[in-house]
């Protein structure tokens, strides 16, 4: 393989694989001290929970249909995709 062919090779999947530069790190912090419901879509059906206190990455903001705003949520440690919560339960640092 030439050396082109590789540095793009490498190229791609380092892009592929690290988290956005704009990314913040946060951590659940849902008032009700129950586990954070995590969505598919920004107000979607329920898919999974995160418990309070866990560190993710923000990725995207979008507003639901009421305006209400939504994060796509990384988890921080292992950068596995979570999904949407709903941003007032993110606490960003």
């Amino acid at each position: 393989m030439s050396k082109f062919k590789t540095l793009v090779a490498v190229a791609a999947f380092s892009v592929a694989f690290a988290m956005p530069a704009y990314a913040n790190t946060c951590k659940v912090t849902d008032p009700t001290s129950t586990p954070l419901n995590v969505r598919a879509k920004v107000a979607g059906k329920v898919i999974a929970t995160v418990p309070n206190g866990k560190t993710v990455y923000i990725t995207e903001y979008d507003y639901d249909k009421k305006g209400r705003p939504w994060v796509l949520i990384f988890d921080a440690r292992t950068n596995k995709y979570i999904g949407w919560v709903y941003r007032e339960f993110v606490s960003c640092f």
